[in-house]
């Protein structure tokens, strides 16, 4: 069983769009939200706002539409590590049925350093707490 990190995802008002429902666009912040709590709880440096990776791709399967009054929980975990590169996983659901899915999605970060401006291995560090995740 995959280690599995969950954050609760709080609907704004301004994500509603004129159907009443959380604009498509919106479900990349609701995951990008979540890959900045992953990456405040496992990153060494003091510095949290730094994070070692560039977003190559992300992808949402949107099952449900998400209104005003839902209540969400977003699961992520790991779903590969590469030799540059690792992909993540996110399940959007429901905080009260987990059985109730809005959206999947998933994210390969390429990891980079921004000083030489070029991609980089996984850091050892790095590499060892996404494996938690896995």
């Amino acid at each position: 069983m995959k280690n599995i990190f969950k954050i609760q995802i709080n609907v704004r008002f301004r994500d509603i769009d004129g159907m009443g429902h959380v604009n498509n666009a919106v479900f990349f912040t609701y995951f990008e939200e979540g890959r900045k709590a992953l990456f405040q709880k496992i990153h060494t440096d003091s510095n949290s706002s730094v994070f070692p990776f560039i977003l190559a791709h992300i992808s949402c399967d949107y099952i449900r539409p998400v209104t005003l009054d839902s209540q969400l929980s977003l699961e992520m975990w790991v779903k590969e590590i590469g030799v540059k590169s690792f992909g993540l996983n996110y399940q959007l659901i429901s905080l009260s049925d987990e059985s109730i899915i809005y959206a999947k999605g998933e994210s390969v970060q390429v990891c980079f350093d921004y000083r030489e401006n070029k991609s980089i291995d996984v850091p050892d560090g790095l590499k060892q707490k996404l494996i938690g995740y896995l």
